[in-house]
């Protein structure tokens, strides 16, 4: 697919470098995304598109109309974590904000949204020089609060598909621990559900001295911890795919005081209907029933939070971009994935516009050191997404995710 040419790059390319290393070292957590989504609108602005401000809290929407044609969104995310950045770059993070708890955290862009952000701004750019090859309408959608799988619902409940076009399609990208360059691709379920549970469990609290005095919910969080983790190993068939997984258990305040509570949260990743029901059923009967066995004073309390659907690309529509992709890059450059537990709410934007999503990853890493770690079976000690060693290298990262957009886009719009 020959319509890019490389007068671009020489022309947007240093704008949308420093716009990277800008927004990297200027993170912003899930909801509080105030200055980078003025950046996103700042980008759209001077690129001729039709801005609003605010969608759903902080996010960003875009449209730029050529004509008749197809409508095609594409959305990149904005929001950072709460990680301290270790990248040693020159310009990494050291930010500190205000978590949801009061407490101040370290900040920092450990995912690559914004890589996301300064590749959807460039493609932006590049649809609104390229008009004359195409007709339709842009959607550009920067989003907020991916992280907290709540950023994608909440610009849906703003009424982005009603005070906005409604999309034929829904485009979305991201970088991932894949050599830079590279295109990772897969048809269907792509991304793994996720739910979410906070859990909190009763004791009855005294001196460390006198367990027998007590209900200890420290020991009762353990045995929790410990027995959540057979059902995947024994209640999920072989042949489905499931994670449970505890990443906080908070209890206590000294070590001599056995405490009142004990608080876990949890996560569950799951691909079909079937299996994510038997997981959250099943995490609900061990909690209540450790706590039955410990002899809690009262029953525990479990809280699910906003969940994420499975990210599924449709077939038909992703052949057709990766197909597309592949025209553009060469083949060597397309790589089959297979599924990731790991979840987005992309996919949200699809099932609520009832339009087919598209998905795919591109690579980050530094390619000769992520080619030695996979040819050697090191994939895993490569710094990937949520790492506080995670940051893609500029280049050739930002002009493929570029490029992977527009092109992407452009052989959905009228020709």
């Amino acid at each position: 697919m020959a319509l890019l040419d490389d007068a671009w790059r020489t022309e947007l390319l240093p704008g949308l470098a420093s716009m990277y290393e800008d927004l990297h070292r200027h993170p912003e957590l899930s909801g509080q995304e105030h200055r980078t989504a003025a950046k996103a609108a700042q980008a759209l602005t001077e690129a001729g598109y039709e801005v609003t401000e605010g969608v759903g809290g902080t996010g960003v929407v875009g449209v730029l109309r050529n004509g008749e044609g197809p409508v095609v969104m594409l959305r990149a995310d904005m929001d950072a974590l709460p990680v301290r950045e270790e990248t040693g770059l020159p310009y990494a993070s050291e930010v500190f904000a205000v978590g949801p708890d009061g407490d101040s955290v370290p900040v920092a862009h450990a995912c690559g949204h914004d890589m996301h952000v300064a590749c959807l701004a460039g493609a932006a750019a590049l649809l609104a020089r390229l008009r004359e090859q195409w007709s339709g309408t842009v959607l550009a959608v920067f989003q907020p609060a991916e992280e907290l799988v709540a950023g994608a619902r909440g610009m849906i409940e703003d009424g982005l598909f009603e005070r906005f076009p409604r999309p034929d399609i829904v485009l979305g990208q991201h970088v991932g621990p894949l050599p830079a360059g590279v295109i990772g691709h897969r048809e269907g379920p792509v991304m793994a559900a996720a739910d979410f549970a906070d859990v909190e469990l009763f004791g009855r609290g005294g001196h460390g001295s006198r367990p027998e005095a007590t209900v200890d919910p420290v020991l009762l969080a353990a045995s929790v911890v410990v027995r959540l983790q057979g059902i995947v190993a024994r209640e999920v068939p072989a042949a489905e795919t499931a994670v449970v997984t505890v990443g906080r258990l908070q209890a206590g305040t000294k070590e001599n005081i056995i405490p009142d509570t004990a608080k876990l949260g949890i996560s569950v990743r799951s691909y079909t209907p079937q299996v994510r029901r038997l997981v959250i059923d099943a995490v609900e009967r061990i909690v209540n029933g450790e706590a039955a066995a410990s002899g809690s004073p009262k029953p525990p309390v479990v809280t699910w939070k906003p969940a994420a659907p499975v990210l599924v690309s449709d077939v038909d529509a992703t052949r057709a971009v990766i197909a597309d992709l592949g025209a553009h890059f060469g083949q060597e450059r397309l790589l089959p994935l297979p599924p990731i537990a790991a979840s987005e709410d992309v996919g949200l934007f699809g099932e609520a516009a009832g339009v087919p999503t598209v998905f795919w990853f591109w690579g980050g890493l530094d390619a000769a050191t992520a080619v030695a770690a996979f040819q050697e079976g090191r994939q895993d000690q490569l710094p990937s997404n949520h790492s506080p060693k995670f940051a893609p290298v500029i280049q050739p990262t930002l002009t493929t995710g570029v490029e992977a957009l527009t092109v992407a886009a452009l052989g959905r719009l009228a020709g």
